[in-house]
């Protein structure tokens, strides 16, 4: 059956000349046991000169594989791509691979969402984007040079020509993105598929991405194949939206009838579980995600939370003048050359059943925070005090014991657990080694940790693999509660998921919040999902808190600028904003490299009023 879905009807009125991509009953199939499975099935739709056209869905939609069949970058023998796939007239699927690699860069390229991946590690990536260069055109070593630091300094890459001889490992996530987007517009190609080019960036690096990408498109009069799942990315940046669920395209038009007049309840219930920056605004306390079920795609309305925190109480986990350094050697003796200044005179308090959000750019120190009060590694100075014992002052015994009252869940549940130990026996392993219980205990103590994260007991007998991304991370979650913990570090742990998944996740910590009351340390970048959960915000830089304050406090009245900077990156999803630039700046975080015998700067603070408290800037 066709798709309903008519791709001429979908066309913008705007476009009188041909599209520069046309996608006509698209189906690809994976061989799975013998048996051909269709994982994306008659997709349809135009991408039109100068237009960007986004395609939406959670994991697992078909988004990406429709990108990579348009591409035709799956394996041969385990998949096939059926339908009609027209580029600059000509129809990619039935020319032969000599071909493809020419169409590659030339008339489409392709930027993926970990630029670390796509990059060489072992070559500079001057001489990466010239031989993109020289392998799709008749052009000198010397012409590929100037015509390479030509399109880094176009990717606003800072002294462009003195990092031409740079490897990836030295550019930040951000600069790594705008090098494969110079390498993607070496050949000036016609269509752009961007996938995921922004989900694994910070919030301030994402909005520089973005108004590269539509500052170029304007520029180069590109077109745009934006896949995302990221509802705020697509109302900035996409002239039309294509909805994807389980494989199918469910519904299609321009961003804002999307966004205001979307029919499919798929479509609206990913639309409300997006987290909106200054919807709290008139609630004091968390609030619950409303969810999408999966199944029907319907929206699930939140509930409010109730407050708990009781702060005449002594704090759970009290921190003060926390600093952590790592020592930087160089030369034949390993000489210390400097140190990394990673946390400097961190200070908060912690209440029972209270979430305290850190929140800042990777390099800010926050996860090393979240380590350094765990010793996971080891801080120089400063006192951390968790339910009235100093755990910097703890021996290897007591240090064990103590790790029973705070655990650490982290952003990439995969890594965190081991794929030769069925999951029943990841979660009883810490109450066995710690002497809580034996194993026929344990294992029915599993079991209930897995009913209470909203997975089945008779899971219990399987593996990692076997779990979807957000199943993973409940299965850390029930782990981290094995021990009866009362503070939880949890490290960017929804950062990586998809928005509904994200929307569980967080709903089910506010629960166990609620029921067990745990005190929460939530380390992220995601300023609008931190708004939702938290009680209070720390928002770190370099290092150090710059402002700290009750939740409704630092939100509706920020005082510091870089405070002002996270909160102005955020995408918004409204599509009236199209088209806007924010114009942040394309510099990298400072680095908190520091010669040897530097002393900081003592820091000055000014008190806001109600426990909302800001650094004084230079």
């Amino acid at each position: 059956m066709k798709n309903p879905i008519d791709p001429l009807l979908s066309k913008p009125a705007s476009a009188a000349s041909a599209p520069v991509l046309s996608v006509s009953d698209l189906t690809t199939s994976f061989l799975i046991d013998g048996i051909w499975k269709p994982v994306v099935r008659n997709v349809s739709f135009e991408v039109a000169p100068g237009e960007t056209v986004a395609i939406v869905g959670e994991s697992g939609s078909g988004k990406s594989v429709t990108s990579l069949s348009i591409m035709r970058l799956l394996a041969k023998r385990s998949s096939r791509i059926e339908g009609c796939v027209m580029l600059n007239g000509r129809d990619v699927l039935s020319l032969p691979e000599k071909e493809m690699q020419q169409v590659r860069g030339n008339d489409a390229a392709m930027i993926f969402q970990e630029p670390m991946t796509s990059l060489n590690p072992i070559f500079t990536i001057g001489r990466q984007i010239s031989e993109a260069l020289t392998c799709h055109g008749d052009i000198s070593k010397i012409e590929a040079r100037a015509e390479t630091i030509r399109l880094l300094e176009k990717v606003r890459i800072p002294n462009a020509a003195s990092r031409f001889e740079d490897y990836p490992h030295q550019f930040s996530g951000g600069m790594r993105q705008r090098v494969m987007i110079a390498m993607a517009l070496a050949s000036k190609p016609k269509l752009l598929i961007a996938d995921e080019p922004t989900t694994a960036l910070d919030v301030t690096i994402q909005g520089q991405i973005l108004d590269l990408i539509k500052l170029l498109q304007e520029e180069e009069a590109m077109s745009v194949l934006f896949i995302t799942h990221d509802m705020g990315v697509v109302a900035e940046i996409a002239d039309r939206t294509i909805v994807m669920f389980k494989g199918e395209a469910i519904e299609t038009g321009t961003t804002e009838d999307i966004f205001h007049k979307g029919k499919h309840p798929y479509t609206r219930a990913l639309l409300s579980a997006v987290p909106r920056l200054g919807s709290m605004t008139g609630h004091k306390w968390p609030l619950r995600f409303p969810t999408v079920d999966a199944a029907t795609g319907a929206r699930i309305e939140p509930i409010e939370v109730a407050d708990t925190v009781d702060r005449r109480t002594q704090p759970i986990l009290k921190v003060e003048n926390l600093t952590t350094r790592f020592d930087i050697r160089d030369g034949l003796f390993s000489r210390k050359i400097g140190a990394v200044h990673a946390v400097e005179s961190v200070s908060f308090e912690l209440f029972q059943g209270e979430t305290l959000a850190l929140v800042g750019e990777s390099g800010c120190g926050k996860s090393t925070t979240g380590r350094s009060i765990t010793r996971l590694v080891e801080p120089n100075a400063g006192k951390v005090d968790l339910d009235g014992r100093n755990v910097l002052s703890l021996g290897t015994s007591e240090l064990r014991e103590m790790r029973r009252g705070i655990q650490m869940i982290f952003q990439d549940p995969f890594a965190s657990l081991n794929p030769r130990m069925t999951i029943g026996a990841t979660i009883a392993e810490p109450i066995v080694e710690h002497g809580i219980g034996k194993p026929t205990q344990a294992r029915q103590k599993a079991a209930d940790l897995l009913e209470r994260v909203g997975l089945n007991a008779d899971m219990m007998t399987r593996y990692p693999h076997e779990f979807s991304g957000g199943q993973r991370q409940r299965i850390c979650i029930a782990r981290a509660l094995a021990l009866d913990p009362k503070v939880i570090v949890a490290d960017e742990s929804v950062s990586a998921l998809d928005v509904s998944i994200k929307a569980q996740v967080c709903n089910l910590l506010m629960d166990l919040q609620q029921s067990l009351q745990l005190a929460f340390l939530f380390i992220s970048h995601d300023m609008a999902v931190v708004e939702r959960v938290s009680h209070r915000v720390a928002v770190m830089y370099l290092g150090e808190i710059v402002e700290i304050g009750p939740r409704e406090s630092v939100f509706g009245n920020p005082q510091h600028s870089y405070t002002r900077k996270l909160m102005a990156a955020v995408p918004v999803p409204d599509p009236a904003r199209r088209g806007i630039k924010r114009n942040l700046k394309a510099d990298e975080l400072k680095s908190p490299v520091r010669p040897v015998g530097y002393v900081p700067p003592t820091p000055n603070y000014r008190n806001v009023g109600s426990g909302h408290i800001v650094r004084i800037e230079a």
